[in-house]
């Protein structure tokens, strides 16, 4: 019995230790794809308050940002972000607008 007891204990600590290096592998292989390409460079907010409710940003804690297509959006908080997916094309609109007042 308990050399049935040793020897299923062997094998279950041989497994989980496959399987810790298993992992290891994947997050290196992981480390690799990422290094050979760079994250592109994204349109920067331009606000100083949060496009879905009006909130200056830092009022609530940090901003909620947010990579969304090209561009970054920050919110004042992670609920915002719920709204915006219902409808990015309405705040993406009023992003742009904002950006060219800003350059006017």
């Amino acid at each position: 019995m308990k050399k049935t007891k040793n020897m299923v204990t062997t094998a279950l600590l041989a497994a989980s230790l496959a399987g810790l290096a298993a992992a290891q592998i994947c997050a290196l292989a992981d480390d690799t794809n990422s290094a050979a390409k760079p994250e592109p460079k994204l349109k920067p907010y331009p606000l100083k308050t949060c496009v879905v409710s009006g909130e200056k940003l830092g009022e609530m804690g940090e901003p909620y940002v947010y990579k969304y297509k090209d561009r970054e959006i920050k919110f004042c908080c992670k609920d915002c972000l719920k709204d915006f997916n219902k409808n990015p094309a309405k705040y993406i609109k009023k992003i742009e607008a904002e950006e060219a007042k800003a350059k006017k």
